[in-house]
């Protein structure tokens, strides 16, 4: 999912990495490698690729991967986006793992349909592609996915802001990522199917790309144009708590209802402290461990992961709602990333 927030310098620190151009070679093991099933001078190679390097998301994203690659015996190469958007530098990334060896690579796709032809040359020279959290369209495109049912996700937190409603009138404000990416539609649309709504529902839709600061910008804007606005859905939590920061401007952020998925430690803390009422979590982690390990097993056997691994999620809120299953944010906070 493309996601995009604010970190903490410490945490930036902690994720940097090359730019697009140049890989980031973690050496999980001896030998230089080329991608083959072979240990020494023959060591398996795999590949890591998302949207950005600064992201929390993907930062535990690529901790999961270097855990499991160090465990496994086989090197890592990763790489990122400048920016969430950025299919150029993911095509590049591709074109340099393929020339160093790789015998998979796992990639968060910035844009799902454009970096298709890019999955297609690579797999025709035997490496497995594994898309993590997002779906490229069509998904068949990749060998597998391991993500979360984003629109289960979707459907979770619109479930909860049906019932924590209780019959009040909604009047409905969209904070989405960006027209085209598949983890933003399916979220929205999951949002609105647990809602029991449609877009015509929606008194006010605006694309925040995942970012805090243009969440709050959109907020301002919806608040102008519907100032009515009692239930906000949110791409991701950054978004969300841009939006509490304008509803609390306008004092309103005790009478709004916020929800919001991924599930990262910031976001829930936000859920613990009452400014987003519930979060859909999911696990990066789990996704990169699995597609290393799926790699590592393509290169032992030959055996190709396929079709579509739900990695789970998980409602986190402190104010449970009769008939939606949910933890509390204890939980939410031992699972959390970020």
């Amino acid at each position: 999912m493309s996601r995009t927030s604010r970190l903490p310098s410490s945490l930036l620190r902690a994720a940097a990495c090359t730019g697009i151009a140049a890989l980031t070679l973690t050496a999980c093991g001896s030998g230089s490698g080329s991608g083959s099933a072979s240990t020494g001078s023959g060591e398996v190679k795999v590949g890591l690729i998302t949207k950005t390097d600064t992201n929390p998301f993907f930062v535990k994203m690529k901790e999961g991967a270097e855990k499991t690659a160090k465990a496994e015996g086989v090197q890592l190469m990763t790489a990122a986006g400048k920016f969430d958007g950025d299919n150029a530098g993911q095509v590049t990334a591709i074109e340099n793992m393929v020339a160093a060896g790789v015998k998979g690579i796992l990639i968060t796709p910035s844009d799902s349909k454009a970096i298709v032809p890019a999955i297609e040359k690579a797999k025709a020279k035997g490496v497995l592609v594994i898309a993590l959290d997002t779906p490229t369209e069509p998904q068949g495109a990749v060998d597998a996915l391991f993500a979360t049912d984003n629109l289960k996700a979707g459907e979770l937190i619109g479930e909860y802001a049906k019932a924590a409603m209780k019959g009040k009138t909604a009047k409905i404000a969209a904070l989405d990522l960006a027209p085209g990416v598949s983890v933003g539609v399916q979220r929205h649309n999951g949002f609105l199917k647990g809602f029991g709504a449609t877009d015509k529902d929606v008194a006010c839709a605006q694309d925040t790309g995942g970012d805090q600061s243009k969440g709050q910008t959109a907020m301002e804007n919806c608040l102008q144009k519907e100032p009515g606005i009692n239930v906000v859905y949110t791409i991701n939590e950054p978004a969300a708590l841009g939006a509490y920061t304008a509803l609390k401007a306008k004092g309103r952020e005790k009478d709004v209802l916020i929800v919001s998925v991924d599930g990262g430690c910031t976001g829930t803390k936000a859920v613990k402290d009452g400014k987003i009422a519930a979060t859909s979590q999911q696990y990066p982690l789990k996704m990169a461990a699995e597609g290393v390990k799926a790699v590592v097993t393509y290169a032992k056997d030959g055996k190709k992961a396929s079709g579509y691994t739900d990695t789970g999620v998980t409602l986190i809120t402190d104010k449970a709602q009769d008939g939606v299953a949910s933890k509390d944010t204890a939980y939410g906070l031992d699972n959390c990333w970020g």
